[in-house]
């Protein structure tokens, strides 16, 4: 990555003690790269509150998964974690849980949590999830602060009213920092998801400094992604002192589990036939389309609308509200086709989704994201927590044959041609 010396500065003293190996690391197990702490057979066993404990078992969760099983006990006992798992494992039960478990239950410090992530989206859905395991903690808040909201309401709500814990995006809670609407000095968990993404974009990454410097130096700092680039992980470990790093699965091995693979040969001109052909053959509760540009998003939805599929299109051009009241419409399935630019290819789940088709080849940006990442992320919007997804990609060029082989040896995997019918049972779950 480029321009280090943008990076907090910190002492050599500081940088060596992020380095140290933890006192009690012999006593654990390493699996790739990692920790495994324990074999829990369930959330019980990690000693929770029993108001997370019934709220859990209310959303349907009955075993930990492997993330959750080395992440939980770690952030309780108050480590600096760095975590990379698939997408799907549920890494962000494991931040969401041990906040809640960590704030006091009955008289909790407002301004006490800070989560930050890299879209409007994923901030509202991860303060969804903290409103619904923390629904028997009535004594904490969680608020989301983003920008395309009024910054009024959101000034005189942090006045008034300040919550407990905070979900928001690094531009809008800088913003606020810097006109003294929002105090950071009572933070005490320090948490970035998608923490690659914000990182690897200098811009976001220079937001997340200034935020980070005006926290106290005694704090909790959590990062969390499916994927890391050895740059990445040297940055993310100057936020940190004495961390554990939780890896679940080498980088080769972040394939998904129940994930149908298929790539499709194809001109240009043909993809739009293809994909219709495509969606007229194929059984699906609900498909993403990931297209290239902005652009090719709105084209491509109004071909789709036109032939009748129920079919939306999100992507930053779009106003806070239209993208909200689009991405509302796809989650409640009112609509069960999206096309989407990358602006959704990380963190944003949508349970019901089994298709992920590549209109266009993830590329290289340029801004210190990999290809085979991008690509990783989008086709992990189907199959979701070890269910069964098909993901189809179309290949058009010689570069994008060569992106392709390089997703399969990256991925130690082989992704055969698209054949002429698929069992369905190969990509839908059994009522």
């Amino acid at each position: 990555m480029e321009n280090n010396e943008d990076l907090i500065a910190y002492s050599d003293e500081e940088e060596h003690e992020t380095k140290k190996k933890p006192e009690n690391a012999d006593q654990f197990k390493n699996t790739g790269g990692g920790y495994s702490t324990l074999h829990a057979t369930g959330f019980k066993d990690f000693l929770l509150k029993a108001e997370l404990l019934r709220a859990i078992s209310e959303a349907g969760f009955e075993h930990p998964s492997e993330v959750q099983i080395s992440g939980i006990p770690r952030t309780i006992e108050g480590k600096d974690v760095l975590c990379q798992a698939k997408s799907g494992m549920g890494k962000t039960a494991v931040f969401v849980l041990s906040l809640l478990q960590l704030l006091d239950s009955k008289n909790p410090e407002p301004l006490s949590g800070l989560v930050l992530c890299h879209t409007k989206e994923l901030a509202h859905q991860i303060n969804r999830e903290i409103h619904r395991l923390g629904k028997y903690l009535t004594a904490i808040k969680s608020e989301c602060i983003v920008g395309g909201d009024s910054i009024d309401d959101q000034s005189k709500m942090l006045k008034n009213n300040a919550p407990h814990i905070i979900v928001g995006t690094p531009g809008r809670i800088l913003d606020l920092a810097r006109k003294n609407h929002l105090d950071l000095s009572h933070i005490k968990f320090f948490i970035l998801d998608e923490c690659d993404k914000i990182l690897e974009q200098i811009d976001m990454r220079k937001d997340i400094q200034q935020i980070f410097v005006k926290t106290p130096q005694d704090k909790q700092v959590l990062m969390f992604s499916a994927t890391f680039s050895k740059e990445t992980k040297k940055t993310a470990r100057k936020f940190m002192q004495n961390q554990e790093e939780i890896f679940i699965d080498d980088e080769t091995k972040l394939t998904l589990h129940g994930l149908q693979q298929y790539y499709v040969n194809i001109r240009e001109e043909e993809k739009s036939k293809k994909l219709i052909d495509i969606l007229d053959a194929l059984l699906f509760n609900q498909v993403i389309i990931f297209v290239r540009t902005v652009p090719r998003a709105i084209h491509l939805n109004k071909i789709l609308v036109e032939c009748n599929f129920p079919s939306i299109a999100i992507h930053s051009q779009l106003s806070t509200d239209e993208r909200r009241k689009n991405y509302t419409a796809f989650k409640d399935f009112q609509k069960r086709i999206m096309v989407s630019t990358d602006v959704f290819a990380r963190g944003v789940d949508f349970e019901r989704v089994n298709i992920v088709i590549n209109y266009d080849m993830p590329e290289n940006r340029g801004d210190g994201s990999d290809e085979t990442d991008t690509y990783l992320h989008r086709v992990g919007r189907a199959g979701r927590f070890g269910t069964k997804g098909l993901a189809i990609t179309f290949v058009a060029t010689e570069e994008e044959k060569a992106t392709l082989k390089k997703i399969q040896d990256r991925f130690v995997v082989s992704i055969p041609e698209l054949p002429d019918e698929i069992d369905t049972d190969q990509y839908m779950n059994q009522a």
